[in-house]
């Protein structure tokens, strides 16, 4: 049973029906895998096509005149390197160059732009955003009215096709249609490094348009899946491997950093940490012996602490342990080290993620 204070997705009675096992994340109440197993459903992703309820993302809307030109005072990435249409990852930074969230930013306009934080974090994305609007700006937390489909893996055009939605644009832009009386917005990104789509409907669309999925043959998927297939990829997790102590400098994320804009939330702290160099950094760790990664572990070279997992799993796919690290600026790929799982030795080697190859976008 799910507890009362948990939050539900729109289409939570059908994981039910679906035979979902359920688990907290961010405070919902969200399908962690279904029947088939997380393997099957990571198999599923990689070789064909698997859909995702992703309904705790945050929505927010970000309206009027100069909107987004406000947005792009605030945060890191430079808006203006898309136009109308485009989708940008961005991170929302504290002064300290800390990373409060990392988010899609949707460019509607120069007088609208649609954010899309994780959940965990939406309150605090909308309330900084909503302290410094300037007169006219309207930041709206819209987290409840929308549901988030995350169709992916290699055949997901072919599950647009059969719904009639647009799936010919390119990566990271956005087209809008609408279905059955509802605006659907259908952006061309993910998390699993598949070709994919992230879908935002409204509410009372959103189980006819999951329920068309399954019967074209999109396999259903949870948050299990989702987290082996973007650990993979090397994609991080906020909570784990961003946070308010882990700087875009030091996961290694200076691409969706605006260095030439005058500028945006945390720039000088970042600015110095760049000129300086920073003390550490987010690398992956394969594991060339039997063992799988998790968070947390401490990672050795010889008797020396050099760093610390921030994100590991069993990659399905490589059938081996993968891992998240930061680790002391001084190594760098190609470096064997040591993790300690549970007092045990477990050799790994440094790589620069991601750790396997996904299908062109």
């Amino acid at each position: 049973m799910s507890e009362p204070s948990l939050l539900t997705s729109p289409l939570h009675s059908r994981h039910i029906e679906h035979g979902a096992k359920f688990a907290e994340f961010a405070g919902w109440d969200m399908p962690l895998q279904y029947p088939s197993g997380v393997l099957a459903e990571h198999q599923a992703v990689r070789t064909g096509v698997g859909v995702f309820d992703v309904s705790h993302l945050g929505k927010v809307w970000v309206t009027g005149e100069g909107a987004a030109a406000f947005v792009n005072r605030c945060l890191a990435n430079d808006l203006d390197r898309i136009g109308p249409g485009g989708a940008q990852y961005t991170l929302c930074l504290d002064e300290s160059g800390g990373v409060v969230d990392d988010l899609i930013a949707y460019r509607f306009g120069d007088d609208q732009v649609f954010l899309i934080p994780n959940a965990a974090n939406t309150a605090e994305v909308a309330r900084r955003l909503a302290a410094a609007a300037p007169e006219g700006v309207e930041v709206r937390d819209v987290h409840r009215s929308f549901a988030v489909i995350a169709v992916q893996g290699p055949e997901s055009p072919r599950i647009l096709e059969y719904l009639g939605l647009p799936h010919e644009h390119d990566y990271m832009s956005f087209r809008e249609r609408l279905v059955d009386h509802a605006d659907v917005i259908v952006c061309r990104s993910g998390y699993t490094g598949e070709t994919g789509f992230e879908l935002v409907v409204p509410n009372e669309a959103a189980g006819d348009l999951w329920d068309a999925m399954l019967v074209a043959g999109a396999a259903p998927c949870g948050l299990g899946a989702r987290d082996t297939l973007r650990l993979e990829m090397g994609y991080p997790l906020h909570g784990q491997d961003l946070s308010l102590d882990i700087t875009p400098v030091q996961a290694r994320l200076g691409w969706a950093v605006g260095w030439d804009k005058p500028e945006y939330w945390g720039k000088a702290a970042l600015d110095a940490e760049k000129a300086a160099g920073p003390r550490r950094r987010l690398w992956g760790l394969e594991a060339t012996g039997k063992g799988v990664p998790r968070a947390h572990m401490t990672v050795l070279d010889g008797d020396a602490v050099v760093g610390e997992t921030t994100s590991g799993t069993h990659a399905p796919t490589l059938k081996k342990g993968v891992a998240l690290a930061l680790l002391d600026a001084a190594y760098k790929p190609g470096a064997e080290l040591e993790l300690d799982v549970r007092g045990r030795r477990l050799p790994v080697r440094v790589v620069k993620p991601p750790f396997t190859k996904a299908t062109p976008k």
